[in-house]
């Protein structure tokens, strides 16, 4: 049987990042999948705070240069590479200087939220998405970790649907406690929507874009939703309860997860 392959989006990976459910969940799950026989590629954005040097990235020339136009502006999408010599394990970084380039990941010095995370959260999500297409590496599945990857799903269902490398691909959604307090920008639906994606697909963030919209948002197009943490936000872990179009994963504990989640990604892939 040919390996399954598992696409792993993710907004933290330790050692890059300090140490949160996320980051270390982001770090062992791809070995633990990796282990048990299926082929990965994971993805997180290249925050200013990791060191390249310390860490041995180094650009990918052949995967950079596109530009990615947001709200009528072109940013250029840089991709980088580094390997978890431990564990084997490539990571590739979306990169980009406006966006990513700064001595904090998500708010300044005076713990104020970033302006443009919203723009930031919509260029990661499409970076990726066009990235995995130039490697030209087709998921079988697609597991995004936290609210930087929550536009991914609509992104995959809607406008990359008939691309080779997404339209088969199913989708899991991890819910963490990694919420935003400020709501996004007035016009983020309009930035968000690109070809194939209606008014009628960002109608629940078109009020307001906040982090329970949000993630109900990536919700609406996942094929299965996980609980990352202990604490996640109740209202969350009712909406996710009652899909009717997707399979609820409840938290599991850290000595079991792993296994979990392949049987989980496994129900998805073979139903």
């Amino acid at each position: 049987m040919v390996a399954k392959k598992i696409l792993f989006i993710t907004t933290e990976i330790s050692p890059y990042l300090a140490d949160t459910e996320m980051s270390i969940i982001a770090r062992n799950l791809p070995q633990g999948i990796h282990d048990r026989g299926k082929e990965i590629r994971t993805f997180m954005p290249k925050f200013g705070t990791i060191n390249e040097r310390r860490n041995q990235l180094h650009e990918v020339i052949r995967l950079s240069g596109m530009n990615l136009i947001i709200d009528e502006t072109d940013h250029p999408l840089i991709i980088k590479v580094a390997s978890i010599q431990a564990a084997r394990m490539q990571i590739y970084f979306i990169d980009n200087e406006d966006f990513f380039q700064r001595k904090y990941l998500l708010h300044d010095e005076k713990g104020e939220e970033f302006e443009d995370n919203d723009e930031r959260s919509i260029f990661y999500a499409r970076g990726v998405m066009e990235t995995v297409r130039k490697l030209r590496w087709i998921p079988d599945l697609i597991h995004c970790h936290g609210w930087m990857t929550a536009l991914a799903p609509l992104y995959i269902k809607k406008h990359y649907k008939g691309d080779p490398c997404f339209k088969n691909a199913k989708v899991v959604y991890s819910l963490y406690e990694d919420d935003f307090k400020q709501p996004f920008r007035e016009n983020f639906a309009k930035k968000v929507k690109i070809e194939g994606v209606t008014q009628n697909d960002l109608k629940i963030i078109k009020e307001k874009a906040d982090f329970i919209s949000l993630s109900k948002l990536a919700m609406d197009f996942s094929d299965g939703i996980i609980a990352g943490g202990p604490n996640v936000n109740p209202a969350l872990i009712e909406y996710a309860a009652q899909k009717e179009n997707a399979r609820f994963l409840p938290y599991q504990p850290e000595d079991a997860y792993i296994g979990a989640f392949d049987n989980f990604y496994d129900q998805l892939l073979f139903k």
